[in-house]
């Protein structure tokens, strides 16, 4: 029987997907005829889906057995109330490795103090200003996913002590871990350079609002990489203004791309990156998703399933 796979990710992703699924679902054997349009959307069996897609109305796409989505992230599809079918996020190991090594560039950026070499050549011979090393600079990472915690893992090789938290308990081997209210608190006070990989969520929105940017140490560097709505716009602007924040490197944002009227891009104590920390990438995220497709058709459970009532 032939599985009816419609892409729905948007026009301009399907030319880079069309062949990278089809050769996944051949290798992954299924048999599947994969489009980015159909006229009987009742006949579709997986709907492959993202931020900007095709889809507004999920009701015509009853017979849909998940819709699978390109993103780690899936608030915005989250609040469409026509999607009933079960939704399984994007855990690409490409995406995951990306996400590794763009956090993992900043935090030594900021540990090094590059930026002062790089903007401040101004011919004098500053030799005395070194950096501690990495074993004497705490971080911590908001978010013990995959994203987390390969982040995590890759930092802690280098020798920095890493510390992370999330909302229910974690054991992630060469990480100290917490969780609850206590242990964010504890994260925060004692974090020089601190990260957020976490979904959002209406538990997280505003995570990072004005009292707790005052439980940083003095001087703390934040780096978003996940989402805009982790972080309180206005009361990081005040933080990063008294010097309680000293720099916030941000690759996520409230409205993108930044409007260029934004405080952000003019901040000399802000780095603006265009939302390019990861990014799905077609020849490992068709793997998954023929992964996904196969599941469903020999009656295995899902991965990735999104959780509902924890909007992740």
């Amino acid at each position: 029987m032939t599985v009816r796979v419609l892409f729905a990710a948007g026009p301009g992703r399907w030319p880079r997907y069309a062949g990278p699924l089809r050769a996944a679902l051949a290798a992954a054997g299924v048999a599947a005829e994969v489009s980015d349009r159909t006229e009987d959307p009742a006949a579709v069996d997986y709907l492959v889906t993202a931020p900007g897609g095709t889809i507004e109305d999920f009701r015509p796409y009853r017979r849909a057995k998940a819709a699978l989505h390109l993103f780690a992230g899936v608030e915005g599809i989250l609040a469409n109330p026509t999607l009933v079918q079960p939704l399984c996020r994007m855990v690409d190991p490409a995406m995951t490795q990306g996400m590794a090594e763009w956090v993992t560039g900043h935090v030594l950026r900021h540990h090094l103090g590059t930026d002062a070499h790089v903007t401040g050549q101004d011919g004098v011979w500053r030799h005395e200003v070194l950096p501690p090393l990495a074993a004497e600079r705490p971080v911590g990472i908001l978010g013990l996913g995959e994203l987390g915690q390969a982040a995590g893992r890759m930092l802690a090789t280098i020798g920095f002590p890493v510390t992370g938290w999330s909302r229910s308990p974690r054991v992630v081997p060469g990480l100290a871990c917490r969780d609850g209210a206590a242990g964010l608190a504890h994260v925060l006070g004692q974090s020089q350079i601190l990260v957020l990989l976490l979904p959002l969520t209406p538990a997280t929105r505003n995570l990072l609002d004005a009292r707790r940017l005052a439980h940083l140490p003095r001087g703390a560097v934040v780096i978003n990489a996940a989402r805009g709505g982790l972080i309180d716009d206005a009361a990081l602007i005040a933080a990063l203004d008294s010097g309680q924040v000293g720099h916030a490197t941000l690759d996520v944002f409230r409205e993108e791309p930044l409007p260029p009227w934004h405080p952000f891009w003019a901040h000399p104590r802000v780095t603006v990156t265009p939302h390019i920390a990861a990014e799905t990438r077609p020849a490992t995220a068709a793997v998954v998703l023929a992964e996904n497709i196969r599941r469903g058709e020999a009656g295995l459970a899902f991965l990735h399933l999104v959780d509902r009532a924890r909007s992740y």
